[in-house]
């Protein structure tokens, strides 16, 4: 069982110790920090209510807004969605992994806590080593949307998360700056057709 932690601790993404910690933690319904390409994300597992609630409280971000699921493989992603459209398979097969998300019909085996109450939900696959090692050794996807608290700047090092968080239980993943440093590019797929509803 990894230790328990007092406050925010920063350990690196390329040790197996640590990334073993990472997923103990997450099976165990706790806080994970993670490094994408585009930014740091505060990870949970999508499908445990009371896991993604923390994810909420800890950000202090609004209910109805929705969380990015962040999934290792095209399978795991159609098995978060009740529709997946042939212009998914189009878009994953030339920009996945990378940063862009989808956003298609949700699955009942959802909760809705994960989609901002909404039918919908939003799922990319991460073009980073460490988020992709985490979900992969935890065999389902995470939610991980930026870790900040809501309203300030999105971290793109380790530091920033640590200096964010350092009060709460939280182990941060540390995979150098993000390479991108921007959000992920977001793509409505549900209409007739496709929807960019933020570049």
């Amino acid at each position: 069982m990894t230790d328990p932690l007092s406050g925010a601790v920063v350990r690196s993404g390329k040790d197996q110790t640590s990334i073993a910690d990472a997923v103990i933690r997450l099976r165990a319904r706790r806080l994970v920090a993670i490094p994408t390409e585009t930014v740091y994300g505060i990870a949970a597992r999508t499908l445990e209510p009371e896991a993604i609630e923390q994810i909420y409280r800890v950000k202090g971000r609004p209910g109805d807004n929705p969380l990015i699921a962040h999934v290792s493989s095209v399978e795991m992603a159609r098995s978060l969605v009740s529709e997946w459209p042939e212009e998914a398979d189009r878009l994953a097969l030339v920009l996945w992994p990378g940063p862009l998300t989808m956003v298609l019909p949700r699955a009942d085996s959802v909760p809705e806590i994960s989609t901002g109450g909404r039918d919908s939900i939003a799922i990319r696959i991460p073009a980073h080593s460490v988020a992709l090692e985490v979900i992969h050794r935890l065999g389902e996807p995470i939610s991980a949307p930026s870790a900040n608290r809501s309203g300030s700047l999105s971290p793109t090092e380790a530091r920033h998360v640590l200096s964010e968080f350092v009060d709460h239980d939280l182990l941060v993943l540390d995979g150098g700056p993000c390479r991108v440093g921007l959000e992920s590019t977001v793509v409505d797929l549900r209409g007739r057709l496709p929807e960019v509803l933020r570049p």
